[in-house]
């Protein structure tokens, strides 16, 4: 009956009376907004002192900050330069191919055996000297024949001469032996001549090459027997644009330089320029002429040539001082110990060295190393300047004494 009791009891209760009447079950359901405002209320001092221990930090160490930024400043070290007026040396380069100032093959003009040499490979040797005999018995006896002959006719031309005198023969007779001595003359000088092109000498004065023939073959007209090469003067031809036309001459001077002597340079002038410019490479060509007494120097070597176009004094700094930026060219100065950024306009350039055109004026100081961590307005330190200064000061000093 007990059980039965409440479960009907239960039964009949509404679910609101029941919830509200069991202490121990959460209301989930029904929040209200008493309750929100009571927990807000309480958490609101935690907050407050949050807040004031973030601003008491952030006091504390923002004076400390800043005097660690002020004590570790970024200063770079730079060393500086001054724009100088220098001679500036405008030159064009050229390559050409070194030539014998005069080259020929010494070859027979006769066909016969060879009788002697004279000469032995890579000799110097003196104008008209003798290098090869031919076999010249036979020219030789010729010559005495014409020789004999011609002396008998100039006997009888005188004896024909002294009758005509005397009218004791005709004149026809004396023209016939006039003319048959002159004849004889003729043959005379042409076997003295084929007697001595039997005899080779050198043309002029300079350096044999290899001996092409032995003594005792037999060579034909034509055949290779030496080369000679003077070399007192070396020739080199190259060519050089159109456009320069104006600015070369005779005369002018010219470099050359050759792998095989990396430091001699060897001076020479131009000889002449050609009157006629290439119409397919629009090109001039142009012989200079270098000494070569010391024989250095040989034909067929390749010549770095460096034509010196004009020399005058202009303002030059190291390529190094200078920044590119887009089109426009800066240095860096330094003012009061800052860097300041400036515009320049800059011309030629040679290696390692450029014009400067217009923006600096002799004697002023530039930045040549550490340019590159620059800006303008960073804080900078010369160094090496106190050292220069202490240099100027003892030849100060030094000249005041000899004063």
């Amino acid at each position: 009956m007990i059980v039965y009791n409440y479960a009907k009891k239960r039964t009949i209760s509404p679910p609101f009376t029941t919830l509200l009447e069991n202490p121990f079950m959460p209301n989930k359901s029904v929040p209200t907004a008493t309750s929100n405002s009571s927990s807000f209320t309480s958490r609101l001092p935690l907050f407050i002192i949050v807040a004031i221990l973030v601003v008491l930090i952030t006091y504390l160490q923002w004076p400390e900050a800043e005097s660690q930024k002020s004590k570790y400043k970024r200063v770079v070290a730079v060393k500086m330069v001054p724009v100088v007026l220098a001679e500036f040396i405008e030159s064009v380069e050229a390559v050409g191919t070194a030539r014998a100032n005069e080259q020929v093959v010494i070859t027979s003009k006769y066909s016969d055996l060879v009788d002697a040499i004279y000469f032995d490979d890579g000799q110097s040797i003196e104008k008209g000297a003798v290098l090869v005999k031919l076999n010249n018995q036979e020219e030789l006896a010729k010559v005495n024949e014409l020789t004999a002959n011609l002396s008998e006719s100039q006997a009888h031309l005188r004896r024909l001469t002294e009758l005509l005198s005397s009218r004791a023969t005709s004149k026809s007779l004396v023209e016939q032996q006039e003319a048959k001595t002159k004849a004889i003359e003729a043959q005379l000088v042409s076997a003295n001549a084929k007697l001595n092109d039997l005899t080779i000498r050198a043309p002029f004065a300079g350096v044999l090459g290899f001996r092409e023939v032995s003594k005792g073959a037999y060579i034909d007209a034509g055949d290779v027997i030496t080369s000679l090469d003077d070399l007192s003067i070396i020739k080199v031809d190259f060519h050089l644009p159109e456009r320069l036309l104006t600015h070369i001459h005779v005369g002018q001077q010219v470099t050359a330089v050759n792998s095989a002597y990396k430091n001699k340079e060897f001076i020479g002038k131009i000889s002449a320029i050609d009157s006629r410019i290439d119409s397919s490479t629009r090109s001039i060509k142009v012989r200079a002429t270098i000494s070569n007494k010391a024989l250095k120097l040989h034909p067929g070597m390749l010549l770095n040539i460096s034509v010196l176009l004009q020399v005058e004094n202009i303002l030059q700094l190291p390529e190094s001082t200078i920044i590119p930026i887009e089109n426009a060219h800066y240095v860096f100065l330094e003012s009061e110990g800052k860097a300041v950024r400036k515009a320049i306009k800059i011309g030629r350039r040679h290696p390692g060295v450029v014009e400067v055109v217009s923006g600096l004026v002799e004697g002023e100081q530039v930045v040549v190393e550490g340019a590159l961590k620059l800006r303008d307005g960073s804080d900078v330190s010369i160094i090496g300047q106190e050292e220069s200064d202490t240099e100027e000061e003892s030849v100060t000093a030094d000249t005041g004494s000899y004063g």
